[in-house]
């Protein structure tokens, strides 16, 4: 996956007014190498950590908004910190991480750093961590909010059954029923069933494309 170094000063962009220095402070701490990835469809950051001479490896993908890139990025970082307690004796996503994420997402949110549907919505994430940066729904449906919207983008949430959408990659699918939190999807040219997360970004296609 093509990525590229973060350069520190230029990492500011990258996040929401008042978060830079805290973030500087632990990668610096830390030293933490830091790339900003391409868009990413299965995962938002990942986190490698320190063995054989190298540094902790952090990646975000660099088309987030700002909001979701700090989270994103401090999801990471709490796997830094639980690494750095407990090496692999813990599971990756078990209450040690859940309370390493904790501790530093309530340090942000006193910054007062995000919007009012943004906070709400941590809160309530605070209270059980989703495991995977793109697996908590209800935060990741506010954080879209904040998306630069391109025209003919939309979740498969909110289009219509039957449409026919398109994802990164060119295939064609067709929307069909809600199975639980998941909506069935047919592929056009296979005719194969598919599962789509309510918060996917898809291209819907019109009757001319």
């Amino acid at each position: 996956m093509p990525k590229q170094e973060a350069p520190l000063l230029q990492l500011q962009s990258y996040l929401p007014a008042g978060s830079f220095e805290e973030v500087l402070y632990y990668l610096q701490h830390y030293k933490v190498h830091l790339t900003v990835s391409r868009q990413r469809q299965s995962i938002l950051g990942d986190y490698r950590h320190a063995h054989a001479g190298q540094t902790h490896r952090i990646s975000v993908n660099g088309n987030l908004n700002k909001y979701a890139f700090l989270i994103t990025l401090l999801h990471e970082l709490a796997h830094l910190f639980t690494y750095e307690q407990f090496g692999h004796r813990v599971m990756a996503h078990g209450k040690e991480w859940k309370n390493e994420f904790g501790k530093i997402l309530a340090k942000f949110l006193l910054k007062k750093i995000f919007p009012a549907d943004i906070e709400k919505a941590l809160m309530q994430t605070l209270q059980n961590p989703a495991a995977s940066s793109c697996g908590d729904e209800k935060l990741l449906r506010v954080l879209n909010n904040y998306d630069d919207k391109k025209n003919g983008i939309y979740l498969v949430e909110n289009i219509a059954e039957g449409s026919l959408f398109k994802i990164k990659g060119g295939r064609i699918f067709k929307k069909g029923e809600k199975i639980r939190k998941r909506y069935k999807c047919v592929e056009v040219k296979t005719g194969k069933l598919y599962l789509f997360s309510a918060v996917y970004e898809v291209e819907i296609l019109t009757t001319n494309d």
